[in-house]
């Protein structure tokens, strides 16, 4: 089967988001609202028009709600993708299948939270007490050993990680350092003139070693959503289009959900090398066509083996990419130029598809020469995605 099915087939052509804080003061209805009618809004498209909505499973958001109270009329495409931040391209993926085949003609992606306000992902424990949900059963083999948090899960991966590379804390500092920049100069972001240096983030305390306070992202509060139609309607609207050249979905052998620990190896991320294999096909690009990346910085630990996964660095080798500062601002592959989870918001990761967007507009804070093509990943350590988006 061809791999380019997607291939310049849709395009995102609205943007919009709110602020992000630590106490939005509002529903997550109302954040969603608000996000989605700025997107439609920055697209020029009614509201009515709006016949395809999709977002993550863990939203209290219904779509039928949202499309309600925007004016919409019919409702022909709505999805979800599970497992949490893992699903932070692949909303755009079904939207772009969506209108590709003629099954709707506008869908809106969104995703709409108070995770600092309201629930806090960064807790840890269960999203439901049921005992016969497969994912009580599942962790009961976590919880009793004290993995009970996303930074000890993370944690087992990061000192295998360093076990078996010449990688050390600092260069996971190096990640975090790299996001607090760019930050820094956003004025959209949480850490907006709060660079941080290495030694500070040496001298944090530790969450779960050998993570530091610094490795760890944020919990925020915020809302994002962008329009996506296909390529033709994409013509005819104000905003030059952003084209998706390739959107993809993974998972691999002994999958679980963020404890995939019975893998021959642990300092690997196959899921991602799943999605890598499937963007690089799709778009009929490599890692020598992207200007940029937004990789996922839920813990900074991760980003190492992304770069690993996507070609920009050998195995195990991802460390000196860091250190002889690529993914800074001015470097040959600048990643997370918003800020990242680390520096700007954490809504998910869907912040990240909308830095992706701007990057290809030429409309970042912190634009990138040059661009034409940018890479956008999802959740790591979980099932996840990634998509490619490029000029028109």
């Amino acid at each position: 089967m061809a791999r380019d099915f997607l291939r310049n087939k849709a395009a995102i052509v609205g943007l919009g988001a709110t602020e992000f804080s630590k106490d939005s003061g509002r529903t997550e209805i109302q954040l969603g609202v608000e996000a989605i009618m700025s997107a439609l809004n920055d697209a020029g498209i009614d509201p009515a028009d709006v016949d395809g909505m999709a977002t993550y499973t863990m939203d209290n958001n219904p779509e039928i709600e949202l499309h309600r109270l925007i004016g919409g009329r019919e409702l022909k495409f709505f999805s979800r993708a599970h497992y949490g931040g893992g699903a932070a391209c692949a909303p755009v993926m079904h939207a772009a299948m969506a209108v590709a085949t003629g099954v709707a003609d506008v869908v809106v992606v969104y995703r709409a939270m108070n995770e600092r306000s309201g629930f806090r992902f960064g807790q840890g424990g269960l999203l439901t007490e049921d005992p016969n949900a497969f994912e009580t059963v599942d962790f009961g083999w976590y919880f009793p050993h004290g993995l009970m948090t996303p930074a000890s899960w993370v944690a087992m991966f990061a000192q295998r990680y360093l076990h078996e590379t010449e990688a050390t804390s600092e260069d996971f500092g190096r990640i975090a350092v790299g996001a607090r920049d760019f930050a820094s100069t956003n004025p959209a972001a949480w850490f907006y003139q709060k660079p941080l240096t290495l030694e500070e983030h040496q001298a944090a305390k530790w969450v779960a070693e050998p993570l530091r306070l610094f490795d760890c992202c944020q919990e925020s509060d915020g809302a994002v959503a962008m329009v996506i139609v296909s390529a033709e309607r994409a013509k005819d609207l104000q905003q030059t289009p952003v084209m998706i050249r390739g959107a993809a979905q993974g998972a691999k052998d002994q999958q679980r959900m963020m404890t995939s620990f019975y893998r021959d190896s642990l300092m690997d991320l196959p899921e991602m090398q799943c999605v890598a294999d499937g963007l690089y096909s799709m778009s009929g690009l490599g890692p020598d066509d992207i200007q940029t990346a937004v990789l996922y910085d839920h813990f900074t630990p991760f980003v190492l083996p992304q770069l690993e996964a996507f070609g920009f660095a050998e195995r195990g080798k991802a460390c000196n990419f860091v250190r002889e500062g690529h993914h800074l601002r001015g470097g040959k592959l600048p990643v997370n130029t918003h800020g990242g989870q680390i520096g700007e918001a954490y809504i998910h990761g869907l912040n990240g598809v909308a830095e992706g967007v701007r990057q290809v507009r030429g409309s970042s804070v912190n634009q990138v020469a040059g661009v034409e093509h940018v890479l956008v990943t999802a959740g790591t350590g979980v099932p996840t995605s990634g998509v490619i988006l490029g000029t028109p």
